[in-house]
């Protein structure tokens, strides 16, 4: 870990001590300058606030490598913005401009803190490796079918906006990323019926990426397992990564929330209504009007 980020790491460490410090020493004048209200539970949400600081100053401060804690205070730093969006709306007047200034000065210390998280991480050159399975109670040709079919995938797939097959076995997809969208070129590489597909993007895409799903009989006979391994490195992946925790969407949970919906459109024929994006529905719709195609029969 560089020295510069263990530096920015103290830095911040100290920012905590002074913030949590004058919270608990100095409550009303903290929550008359930030513009809320002097109400005892705002008085009492702010001296929480101040204990936390101190426990972020200790992490920070107390540790040989401290980057490694600025987790601790992006989090925070997400509590606090929403809950001064909260006090937003309910302000007028002097107190909304010093809940104003309050909100802009912490979502600049957001961008040092998730600065200092990301560089902690590592810089994020090498492949991201996900990996995750389901069982699903369908004959194991059908389903690979389906999947096979790379224009279904954004019925199931949360993140993804349109595959389109173009011919000899590569396809053009595009994805929501968590800071911007993605676009790339992918050529199946190893497809065996009912078996596997194996795909990867072609040389000088933006996003590359690899990887396979494999299906197998289930326990007994009964059902299909879908077991899928894959990499990518896309640019500004520690960045992406970084807003990604942030908001609760970790890469590998993305992938078992996938196959789960893959499940549910497998053996229902519908996506589970809170589990669904409106793209998502609107695939499902015209994957219901469209006639079935039989495997490489697109051109």
């Amino acid at each position: 870990m560089s020295t510069t980020t263990d530096r920015l790491a103290r830095t911040l460490g100290w920012v905590s001590l002074a913030l949590g410090t004058a919270q608990l020493a100095a409550t009303d004048a903290v929550t008359r300058l930030a513009g809320v209200d002097d109400s005892p539970a705002a008085k009492g949400v702010t001296r929480l606030v101040g204990g936390r600081e101190l426990l972020h100053a200790g992490m920070l401060l107390g540790g040989r490598t401290p980057a490694r804690w600025a987790w601790t205070r992006v989090a925070g730093d997400a509590i606090d913005l929403a809950v001064l969006g909260a006090a937003l709306a309910r302000r007028t007047g002097e107190r909304r401009r010093r809940v104003t200034a309050a909100t802009a000065a912490i979502a600049g210390i957001t961008a040092l803190d998730l600065l200092c998280a990301v560089r902690g991480a590592g810089p994020g050159r090498g492949p991201l490796r996900l990996h995750a399975s389901i069982t699903i109670n369908r004959p194991r040709e059908e389903v690979y079918r389906f999947w096979r079919d790379l224009e279904n995938l954004p019925t199931f797939m949360a993140h993804l906006e349109s595959v389109r097959e173009v011919g000899e076995g590569r396809s053009l997809w595009k994805a929501r990323g968590p800071v911007t969208d993605l676009r790339w070129e992918a050529e199946i590489i190893d497809d065996r019926a009912g078996e596997l597909i194996a795909w990867g993007s072609v040389r000088g895409a933006t996003v590359t990426t690899g990887g396979r799903v494999a299906f197998t009989d289930g326990p007994g006979g009964r059902g299909t397992v879908v077991d899928v391994a894959m990499e990518y490195t896309v640019p500004g992946r520690a960045l992406g990564a970084a807003f990604a925790k942030l908001l609760g969407e970790h890469p590998e949970q993305q992938v078992r929330d996938d196959l789960r919906r893959f499940k549910q459109v497998m053996e229902t024929g519908e996506v589970v209504r809170s589990d669904a994006s409106p793209e998502g529905t609107r695939a499902l719709r015209q994957l219901r009007q469209r006639p079935a195609q039989p495997v490489g029969g697109r051109s």
